[in-house]
């Protein structure tokens, strides 16, 4: 495991410098003057303008300041905020918490609703209640999240009071609402594929050898089953949460929740290079560790993997 374990690190680490630069100079790429941005609306002396060339290192070639960035990068420093002179590690400090709160919650719903629905569906196959998910799944796929979303303000948080309609004021409870929402489509999914899963996993041969030595349903489906099936479930979950943590765009806009999401469409608009740069690095070290942490995963739920 020791070994499979360093294998996968060691493939990461090329992985994030090529990602990394190509972020780096697609955003550097993109027209507009980021010292104008800086400016804003004000009319610029020539000497102030070449300071704050000089300040941000625009005056180098784009590897250069690749090069210059990645040792601040490795030194914990993600720059300053071009807009408002803030420092990006400030921004995320505040922004990274509130996006993490919403995008576990979201996939802890999904893994702790979806997977146990699923199961039960798999195991009243062309029943009733196999029916009754299948078509309720159907339903939450269909359902568009800013439409569920604005149901929910108006339902859930005006007239019901039950929970808060926007903002993070009233703390974890703050939460619960988009998330669920957010959670919908997600909890469909993982339900269908936890279904899927299970179906063909106990059409395997290990499994009816298992049923053949008398071994209770239960125990088969637990010990020897469920840790297949749920090797593409945690793949989904996987993928969503590092989806989420890439900003539920519409989600914080409609509950008001200045979280990554609401960060980067500011960013882009106002042509704030370095809060875009940061965050996207941010993010793509967020999708490898998870990615190294579903790999490990699988080869503790499947040996096999491991050897291969």
């Amino acid at each position: 495991m020791l070994r499979y374990t360093i294998r996968r690190i060691l493939q990461i680490i090329p992985v994030f410098f090529i990602a990394t630069l190509l972020i780096f100079l697609i955003i550097r790429a993109l027209p507009g003057d980021p010292v104008r941005a800086i400016g804003g609306e004000r009319t610029m002396l020539p000497e102030t303008r070449q300071a704050l060339i000089e300040r941000y290192d625009l005056d180098k070639n784009i590897f250069h300041q690749y090069v210059l960035y990645m040792g601040d990068l490795f030194q914990g420093d993600f720059g300053e905020s071009f807009a408002n002179r803030r420092q990006v590690n400030d921004i995320f400090r505040e922004a990274v918490p509130r996006t993490l709160r919403l995008a576990g919650l979201a996939v802890a719903i999904q893994a702790v609703v979806g997977i146990p629905l699923g199961i039960y569906s798999a195991m009243r196959r062309n029943r009733f209640g196999d029916h009754a998910v299948l078509v309720t799944t159907i339903l939450m796929l269909a359902m568009p999240v800013f439409v569920v979303a604005t149901l929910s303000q108006v339902y859930i948080g005006v007239k019901w009071g039950v929970l808060p309609v926007s903002g993070v004021r009233d703390g974890f409870k703050s939460y619960l609402m988009p998330a669920m929402i957010i959670g919908i489509t997600g909890l469909a999914v993982t339900t269908r594929l936890m279904r899927g899963s299970i179906i063909d996993t106990m059409r395997e041969d290990y499994i009816r050898t298992a049923k053949a030595k008398g071994m209770k349903a239960r125990r088969v489906l637990g010990i020897h089953a469920l840790r297949n099936a749920l090797i593409p479930v945690i793949t989904v979950l996987a993928i969503d949460l590092g989806a989420l943590l890439g900003g539920t765009i519409v989600t914080e806009s409609v509950f008001n929740i200045p979280g990554l999401g609401f960060q980067i469409t500011r960013a882009i608009t106002s042509r704030d290079n370095t809060i875009v740069i940061g965050m996207s690095v941010m993010l793509i070290m967020a999708y490898l560790l998870i990615n190294l942490i579903v790999d490990l995963l699988y080869a503790w739920l499947d040996p096999r993997i491991r050897y291969e």
